[in-house]
């Protein structure tokens, strides 16, 4: 152990003789388009597109209000139909508005809605460019046999409970999943790790602790966020997913997490987007599950 502290206590002095100014200058990159495409089982789709931002951008909501792509031509196929999507407007909080695709009401004769074992392609025209996506709703082969809470364990605020569910994970490698929680009647969130496959799981019946899903615009207590409460009203959201939207949502959350971590090893985020654009177009086969948590 002394021999290994004298070497690291050498590394260091080596490395402060040699230390050296090194200045640079940020290359200041062009935005690139942003794609934010899912349809999910008796859904229609949703398209959100956006402008990157330069990493040393300053974050506001009219940096990001100006984000939002305007008058793109976005279509979506289901291998039998293609549909137009039409751009609608939804104002937000303080006057800002957001900007998304979807069915085009006026034109329900190509409108379809997403079905399982489906497989669907985007396509999106901005600018003169043109970005092109695929993914699959799967068949909703894994799903929550039973869902349930206990106190939380060694805890000891008596108002905080865990939820449990038990799923049985079908017999050959490929099944993915992707879940949400919702609390009396919010917005439905992801969990902090919010993707699973069955690598270790395979064809087997299983316990696993549901955690509650968070909102990663706000500060996040990791010692807490995973607790529900007493008289909470909690529906759960379990998505089967193809392994394209699994691994973009798997390295987006290792990102997301090891944000600030000087030893976290680079992980480049994998999108199915072709054509130079980032982000992703997932298909979502989809169970809720609701539980009611007495006082």
């Amino acid at each position: 152990m002394i021999a290994r502290i004298s070497i690291i206590i050498m590394s260091l002095v080596a490395l402060a003789s040699c230390e050296k100014a090194i200045s640079f200058a940020p290359r200041n990159a062009e935005p690139v388009v942003v794609i934010e495409a899912t349809i999910e089982s008796d859904q229609p789709p949703m398209v959100i597109l956006s402008r990157s931002l330069h990493y040393f951008s300053e974050i506001s909501p009219d940096s990001l209000a100006a984000s939002f792509i305007r008058n793109a031509e976005v279509y979506m196929s289901n291998g039998a139909t293609t549909h137009r999507l039409k751009e609608y407007a939804l104002p937000a909080n303080n006057g800002y508005t957001v900007y998304y695709y979807s069915t085009d009401s006026a034109n329900l004769a190509t409108a379809f809605e997403g079905e399982f074992n489906t497989r669907y392609s985007l396509q999106v025209k901005v600018d003169g460019k043109e970005y092109t996506a695929v993914t699959t709703i799967p068949a909703l082969a894994k799903k929550f046999d039973s869902i349930w809470w206990e106190p939380a364990p060694n805890n000891p605020d008596t108002t905080k409970v865990i939820i449990m569910g038990r799923t049985t994970d079908p017999p050959g490698f490929g099944n993915y999943i992707r879940y949400f929680t919702q609390s009396n009647a919010g917005f439905f969130y992801p969990g902090l790790n919010s993707v699973f496959d069955d690598q270790i799981v395979d064809g087997k019946t299983y316990d696993i602790q549901i955690e509650n899903g968070i909102d990663r615009n706000m500060s996040i207590d990791l010692e807490d966020y995973a607790f529900f409460h007493r008289g909470d009203i909690v529906a759960i959201k379990l998505s089967n997913i193809d392994k394209a939207t699994f691994d973009f949502w798997r390295t987006m959350e290792y990102n997301y997490s090891s944000i600030g971590n000087p030893f976290s090893s680079p992980v480049k985020v994998l999108s199915n987007i072709k054509g130079g654009g980032l982000g992703y177009f997932g298909g979502y086969a989809v169970q809720f599950t609701t539980l009611v948590i007495p006082r």
